[in-house]
């Protein structure tokens, strides 16, 4: 079905078409038995498939990567296709436009896309408004991923991460916190060792302050060094925080096939060419601190033998985005029934 409608769909500027799925979706569960629909099409549900990590429960380990729904307003339509878990955001203390558009560009010949979206948000008060009343989860884990303001200077990025973690903490079942993304210039400085600590600390604790804390995870970029991997994984253990994403998107632009002018975007590329790339970072992590602490594997994943090799290399869970928008909705069906008969 999705074959039939992505050349339309592709025909559109990105941003667009995002806008056009999203709100199409919101209309069409609008209609009586519209929701049984989507479910008996793109749904999979087995007890097999149910995760617990970092003390929660995941009902299946397939959620959808933050950027795609970033102020939470497409929440029941995801759950409608059968993700296990939506992860909204990236989220800052005060709204932001984003950067200038075009910002979105797909790189067709290799099944990938660049953004440089820049964190356009309604802020965090209009998220948290709208998870407080969305009160109809059934199982659904719903994450926050927590970023600074554009024009916060990087000493003073702890205190929008307070903000957020403040603001969000009794509506979300998870916190991440988003240094990796190469679209707020500087915010990449802050995952080097010291500001990195200072911020998970802070957060820290600020959660243990709280009867029940929340799982914290950090979101890591995959063009980190392996010294750097090193790094990462000391803070993690060190600051006793629940876990990491990986990978978030790349500024490398090397193997790619696509046009000249599109290669020369600047912004973060997500998709199959980062695929590989994110499962090493995955294994590395994974093997190098003896399996110490969960990963969310995310980045290429197009297939459901690409979730697979995600979960075999360490991942616990996976997420995705923009295998989504290639392959459409059915991509989460096809994981599920992946993991279960692991073929």
């Amino acid at each position: 079905m999705y074959k039939l409608v992505k050349p339309f769909f592709f025909s559109m500027e990105p941003e667009t078409a995002h806008y056009t799925v999203t709100s199409g979706l919101k209309n069409f569960l609008k209609v009586w038995g519209a929701k049984k629909i989507l479910e008996a099409a793109f749904s999979y549900a087995d007890p097999s498939l149910e995760r617990e990590v970092f003390g929660l429960k995941f009902k299946n380990p397939v959620g959808l990567a933050a950027g795609f729904d970033k102020n939470a307003e497409y929440i029941h339509e995801m759950a409608a296709l059968g993700f296990g878990f939506v992860e909204i955001g990236t989220v800052t203390p005060r709204p932001q436009p984003g950067n200038d558009k075009p910002r979105m560009f797909r790189l067709t010949k290799d099944e990938a896309l660049i953004n440089r979206m820049g964190f356009n948000n309604q802020g965090v008060d209009v998220a948290a408004l709208r998870l407080k009343y969305f009160t109809d989860r059934n199982g659904l884990i719903i994450g926050g991923n927590i970023g600074k303001n554009k024009t916060t200077p990087n000493e003073d990025a702890v205190s929008d991460y307070i903000i957020c973690f403040d603001k969000l903490f009794d509506v979300v079942d998870y916190f991440v916190v988003n240094v990796s993304s190469p679209n707020t210039p500087g915010l990449r400085d802050l995952q080097e060792k010291e500001p990195l600590k200072h911020i998970l600390n802070t957060l820290q604790k600020r959660n243990e302050g709280h009867e029940k804390p929340k799982p914290i995870l950090l979101k890591i970029a995959p063009d980190l060094t392996d010294s750097q991997l090193d790094d990462i994984i000391e803070i993690v253990i060190d600051t006793k925080i629940a876990g990491v994403i990986a990978t978030n998107t790349t500024i490398n632009r090397e193997g790619l096939k696509s046009e000249s002018s599109l290669l020369k975007e600047s912004g973060g590329l997500s998709g199959k060419p980062l695929s590989v790339r994110s499962t090493e970072v995955i294994h590395y992590l994974s093997e190098k601190s003896g399996k110490a602490f969960p990963i969310i594997g995310v980045g290429g994943i197009h297939s459901s033998a690409d979730a697979l090799s995600k979960m075999q290399a360490g991942a616990s869970l996976v997420q995705v985005y923009t295998g989504m928008i290639y392959e459409g909705p059915q991509l989460i069906k096809a994981i599920c029934k992946r993991l279960i008969n692991k073929k």
